[in-house]
């Protein structure tokens, strides 16, 4: 994985921006990946497929006005760094499999605000045609949907 980017408006050795500090977000929507996660045995053994839905706080900007990458924020990177996860990943428990792809997702990006939501497509349910999904967040401020409804 890459080192972390300072926010592209701070130095490397000042406070992380925080979701709050500005109204941007980078969304990315139903990423499909292949995992072996689940608490049934077949469903680490076999795999399946999920949906993964990410935000990131981030002062657009720079960016923006530049229309340049260079010290920005790459989702492309990020949506690679979680496929590349999500195939190796063997866990039981969306919670434990959130926790690790915002890990990955903090490597390339620094301590900014993240959410992410991981759905199982198809649940091993008698009866139950719907998805499960499991949110979690880091340095996201109290109040409002971070994935805008996703």
């Amino acid at each position: 994985m890459s080192t972390p980017l300072p926010h592209p408006a701070q130095s490397p050795d000042s406070a992380p921006v925080q979701a709050g500090d500005h109204g941007d977000r980078i969304l990315v929507r139903d990423l499909r990946v292949w995992a072996h996660v689940g608490v049934l045995e077949e469903e680490r053994r076999l795999g399946q497929w999920f949906a993964i839905s990410f935000a990131i706080a981030a002062d657009l900007s720079a960016t923006a006005r530049s229309d340049d990458l260079e010290g920005g924020y790459d989702y492309g990177l990020a949506i690679t760094a979680l496929q590349r996860l999500a195939r190796g990943l063997r866990c039981r428990t969306l919670e434990h499999t959130a926790d690790r792809l915002l890990d990955a997702l903090e490597e390339l990006h620094g301590p900014v605000g993240l959410a992410l939501e991981i759905r199982k497509c198809r649940v091993p349910v008698a009866g139950f045609g719907g998805s499960v999904a499991v949110r979690r967040q880091r340095r996201w401020p109290a109040g409002g949907d971070p994935l805008g409804g996703v």
